[in-house]
């Protein structure tokens, strides 16, 4: 019994699953701000192209 607990305190003191996982949220937000950063520029640049292109005709 000794050496589950023994796992047990290990396991609990471990802070390397936290540590992925807060990894992982960091990783989900820079991908959300960077799509809807790409997503807000393609439709300005789209917007401008469309001006142009009614512009020189």
């Amino acid at each position: 019994m000794s050496k589950f607990a023994n796992s047990v305190k290990r396991f609990l003191a471990s802070e390397d699953g936290p540590t992925a996982v807060e990894y992982a949220v960091m990783l989900a937000l820079i991908v959300v701000v960077c799509i809807a950063a790409v997503t807000t520029v393609g439709t300005n640049a789209s917007a401008k192209f469309t001006s142009v292109s009614n512009s020189l005709t």
